[in-house]
């Protein structure tokens, strides 16, 4: 029996805008885009972890009612969700490299505990930490 985790969302302000990001700028693919009346099953996937998948979803119905969805809108745009972790063989060559794209970054390279790491937010507000693999 194979068992695990397979998609785990974020919550973003615009699918599109947030489709662009993670496609063009951190070179994400798009596993899922379907669509059902107003709702819309966004899912992406890292190149190099294709059994997982990252959902785009705006906050609102028919999981969330309207007082919610903008609460939850909010806490995004702060910075306030659990940071997302992205692990890279070499943190400050793709942060050069992603920066070239137009990602700006919330937090330089540092060294610290045996690695090197740095932080950016996608345009939702997401917050995601750029970790170099121990080696």
């Amino acid at each position: 029996m194979t068992q695990g985790v397979q998609v785990a969302g974020v919550y973003v302000h615009d699918q599109d805008e947030a489709l662009a990001f993670y496609v063009d700028k951190l070179g994400f693919r798009v596993h899922t885009d379907v669509r059902n009346g107003d709702y819309r099953w966004l899912t992406v996937q890292h190149p190099d972890q294709p059994s997982f998948q990252l959902g785009l979803f705006v906050p609102g119905p028919p999981m969330h009612d309207p007082a919610t969805a903008q609460a939850l809108r909010a806490s995004v745009a702060k910075g306030a969700m659990p940071p997302l972790v992205l692990t890279v063989d070499d943190c400050r060559v793709v942060c050069e490299q992603m920066r070239a794209k137009g990602v700006e970054f919330t937090q330089e390279p540092v060294d610290r505990y045996g690695t090197v790491d740095a932080g950016f937010r996608d345009p939702s507000g997401n917050g995601w930490k750029m970790i170099q693999l121990r080696r």
